[in-house]
């Protein structure tokens, strides 16, 4: 099958990139119209990126998740050549460097080999800054960032026009120091503008890539170590020892869409011994207590981690034999995380406006309510008031998160 692929070597100061055009391809949306029935296509607020940046900067989410994920890298034996890992969503790669710096301590001379999905053209940008302490720390580090579907996460398009439009690259990068690689990675933006565009559903409102694109990046220093791992056009054989998938869905998404495409494709993606947490929200909380000021029968999480289980095993069918699937009690499997508050600001006369917008703009992020419905409510005013009794009455906002993991047997 014929794809688009060439080689880098990126030099500090000077890196020329040219941005390889393959065709189109357009991409499936028989998922999305199955995730969205009877959804309406108009903006959402949560899918606005001012109130995503918002949220993420003034809750600690991201670092309950990565102390979570960690708990679970303990039971990881990597076998040669290398450690591989999955990420169903990069995000801002919070997360993702957390995560590799764990597995650096735990493992600090074993080859990684990091996979890590995300749609999102700005944060791919943004993930790469967190990347470049791991190319120093980690030299034995292989990055590959792609916006392949979840069925497509060994690199295989298993989808013929997908394959045949692949945008592949590959980057060396040069010298040993993070000021060298910082200049050469941002000279790669260009290069993402072309690879991560996308067009927008006609269906569903969601972003489609207009191609589909693999960028894999290495220490030129450590070609001939990582020659083994280092993943190439159409020979991806090998599976993953660990996969994180942290709120890839949105938490209305049916549990038969949430199973059938993306958890039970990762999960077959695991090596043996492998592992995967799976992690969403679940309320419960102050956050949701805020919403149910507005509107009290609101369920912003239909699908908790047993229902989606036992869609899983459902999905999986025979298969399911090959997988552990723990299912702990809410007191292992839920987590909190916290907004960030002054200690002054709780339980004084008053609390600062400020930190009133945050917690309603982190509660209806959360619980993801729709901008239409934010408008009636936010006309008189009275949403803040609500929002400030919940806060007096829980001395801040914390959210609640549950996760559940999948192993493979060792067969």
């Amino acid at each position: 099958m014929a794809r688009t692929s060439k080689t880098q070597t990126v030099k500090t100061n000077s890196a020329k990139t040219r941005s390889v055009k393959p065709k189109s391809v357009k991409t499936d949306e028989s998922t999305s119209k199955q995730a969205v029935t009877n959804q309406k296509t108009e903006f959402r607020f949560y899918d606005n990126r001012q109130n995503y940046l918002s949220f993420i900067n003034t809750c600690n989410e991201k670092s309950a998740i990565a102390k979570r994920v960690g708990k679970e890298f303990q039971h990881l034996r990597p076998i040669p050549p290398a450690l591989r890992f999955y990420d169903a969503g990069m995000g801002d790669a919070t997360v993702l460097s957390d995560c590799l710096r764990d597995l650096h301590h735990r493992f600090p001379t074993v080859p990684v080999v990091v996979v890590a999905k995300e749609i999102s053209m700005e944060d791919v940008r943004i993930g790469l800054d967190k990347m470049v302490d791991r190319f120093c720390e980690h030299p034995a580090t292989v990055l590959v960032l792609t916006n392949l579907n979840y069925s497509d996460c060994r690199l295989t398009p298993s989808n013929v026009a997908s394959a045949n439009a692949m945008n592949w690259q590959e980057i060396k990068l040069e010298g040993t120091m993070s000021y060298g690689y910082k200049q050469q990675l941002e000279s790669l933006h260009p290069l993402f503008a072309h690879g991560w565009e996308t067009q927008t559903s006609k269906t569903s409102g969601n972003p489609l890539f207009k191609r589909p694109s693999v960028v894999v990046i290495y220490r030129q220093d450590h070609q001939i170590l990582l020659d083994a791992v280092i993943p190439r056009p159409g020979m991806q054989n090998w599976y993953f020892d660990f996969v994180l998938a942290s709120q890839p869905w949105r938490a209305r998404t049916s549990a038969k869409f949430k199973a059938e495409k993306i958890v039970a494709p990762l999960a077959r993606s695991l090596a043996p011994g492998g592992r995967m947490i799976v992690i969403q929200s679940c309320g419960k909380d102050p956050a949701e207590e805020v919403i149910h000021e507005f509107w009290p029968g609101e369920q912003p999480f239909p699908v908790d981690r047993h229902s989606l289980i036992n869609e899983l095993r459902a999905v999986l069918g025979r298969e399911a034999r090959h997988f552990k699937i723990r299912e702990e009690p809410d007191e292992k499997a839920i987590f909190s995380y916290r907004m960030h508050t002054l200690p002054s600001e709780m339980g004084g006369a008053s609390i600062g406006t400020s930190t009133l917008f945050a917690a309603w703009n982190a509660s209806v992020y959360v619980n993801q309510i729709e901008d239409q419905r934010l408008e009636e409510v936010i006309r008189d005013g009275t949403y803040l008031k609500a929002t400030e009794k919940v806060l007096n009455k829980y001395g801040g906002l914390h959210f609640n998160d549950e996760a559940f993991v999948i192993s493979r047997y060792h067969d």
